[in-house]
């Protein structure tokens, strides 16, 4: 693998890669696929750690499923979910979400996954407290529909391996999905839901091993592809 391949082909093997070096990841931690969508909330600006403790709390309040989050009052869900912090601003768009699916699809997760990716995605993107991520995380894990995600585990990754052009700056989120969708257009459209999860999935396993603020770049899977870079520049 050398700079001549475009910066798709070069991620692309990166996922090949981590899947050696990782394994399945298995991913989203979570027993049902509304847990999923709670996590994606409250893992905004926080720790999983925290998030697990909030996760935890509406377990034991019986509270973490659908008609448990309709039911239970605002002032309780934010003690509950007060360990994954922004409780005033997280509350409030659980909230948001169970209205939406109450008032648009009858209450139902089946419904809301049977929409189509381009309508669904702006229409999950229109709520509070949901952003590109959040959004793409749910319809990822939660409602199966193959998507990319971007983290900044990857804004690092792409920055750090010169994935775009040092002159374009910080790689936006559209940009980073683009790239992500393009490393995998050779492969099947029915391989796709797998690959985008577990390409996320090993992007924050290489990330909280080696891409933190600060890299550790000793014995990361990853240091061939800046020994490429480095070789390109001799």
């Amino acid at each position: 693998m050398n700079r001549r391949h475009t910066p798709a082909q070069r991620l692309r093997r990166m996922h090949d890669v981590l899947a050696n070096s990782f394994g399945p990841q298995y991913w989203w931690p979570a027993a049902t696929a509304f847990e999923v969508i709670v996590g994606a909330y409250l893992t905004q600006n926080t720790s999983w750690k925290s998030v697990e403790r909030s996760l935890a709390n509406l377990t034991d309040a019986g509270v973490l499923s659908i008609e448990g989050m309709r039911s239970v009052r605002m002032d309780e869900l934010q003690i509950l979910i007060r360990p994954s912090g922004f409780q005033t601003r997280k509350a409030p768009a659980l909230k948001a979400f169970i209205i939406m699916l109450d008032e648009e699809f009858c209450g139902s997760l089946d419904m809301l996954a049977a929409a189509p990716t381009a309508a669904l995605r702006p229409h999950l993107l229109s709520l509070p407290g949901v952003g590109p991520e959040t959004a793409d995380a749910i319809l990822l894990y939660a409602l199966k529909h193959p998507i990319p995600v971007v983290d900044e585990y990857l804004r690092r990754i792409a920055t750090r391996h010169q994935l775009f052009e040092p002159s374009a700056g910080r790689a936006g989120y559209e940009p980073l999905a683009a790239m992500t969708r393009a490393a995998f257009q050779s492969d099947p459209e029915s391989a796709h839901l797998e690959l985008f999860n577990e390409t996320h999935a090993l992007v924050v396993a290489v990330g909280k091993a080696h891409c933190g603020r600060t890299p550790d770049c000793s014995h990361c899977p990853l240091a061939y592809d800046l020994e490429v870079i480095g070789s390109a520049k001799a």
